[in-house]
Parts: structure tokens; C-alpha cells; sequence
């Protein structure tokens, strides 16, 4: 019977070593989230260097919001979250995601809006009035 398997030696004594090693998980690779939240003093943000030297800003804390009312844009005051379909518990500590549908306050009077925008991504909060 004729042995193929190599020695767990080398010729000097020393240990092989495998070249296999365990490949980066994805949490490992990118920043935690930001959770962008409601701000009730001042706004907050942060500049992170992004790939490639580029400079990405992240919302910490939003105050107004862009928000697009009968074809005009107008930017209007952010009050609540009312539902986020990202995460039930993002309702209770008022986080902003893509998709959350917030309550803003314009000219006195309150409105639903839809975010369409990556606060945690972009820095700021752009949203869509619905009817």
C-alpha cells in the first residue's frame, strides 16, 4: 500500500500549516448602524471615511425634513414615527429608516410622510406626503 499523504512535518521539524483561513464574516466588514433618531435640541452628524477616500455624512440626530407636499418641496419639522416596517421596536425609540412613515408638522397642520432616503447613508431625510 502506497502512502500519498504529506508528513505533518516539514523537513526542518516544523509544523505544516493549512493555507485554508476562515473568510471575513459580513459584520465584520462594515460600520454598526446609525439609528438615525428624532432630535430635539440640536442635529447631529458625523463624517465617516467611506471606499476610496470618499467622505460619507451619517445622520445621528434629524430635526427637519425634506419633504415633497402637492409637487412643491418644503422642508417641515419631523414630530413621530408611526410605523416602520424595518423593525416594531424602531416605533417606541423613533428611529429612522427607509420606508418609516413619520408625522411632520407643516404650516400648523400635521402630516403622514413616507422617508425615501437613507438617513444613516445620505445624512439627510427626504420623504414623500401621502394622502
Amino acid at each position: 500500500m502506497l502512502v500519498t499523504d504529506k508528513s505533518k512535518r516539514k523537513p526542518t521539524g516544523g509544523l505544516r500549516h493549512t493555507h485554508r483561513r476562515k473568510n471575513k464574516n459580513l459584520t465584520q466588514l462594515a460600520n454598526p448602524a446609525t439609528n438615525t433618531t428624532i432630535a430635539y435640541a440640536d442635529e447631529k452628524r458625523k463624517i465617516y471615511r467611506g471606499k476610496g477616500g470618499k467622505k460619507k455624512v451619517k445622520a445621528i440626530e434629524i430635526k427637519k425634513v425634506s419633504m415633497i407636499l402637492d409637487g412643491k418641496h418644503v422642508m417641515a419639522e419631523l414630530a413621530s414615527v408611526t410605523k416602520n416596517s424595518a423593525n416594531k421596536e424602531y416605533i417606541r425609540r423613533n428611529i429612522l429608516t427607509r420606508g418609516a412613515e413619520i408625522k411632520v408638522k407643516y404650516n400648523g397642520k400635521e402630516y403622514l410622510a413616507k422617508v425615501t432616503s437613507r438617513p444613516g447613508q445620505s445624512g439627510i431625510v427626504s420623504c414623500l406626503a401621502l394622502k
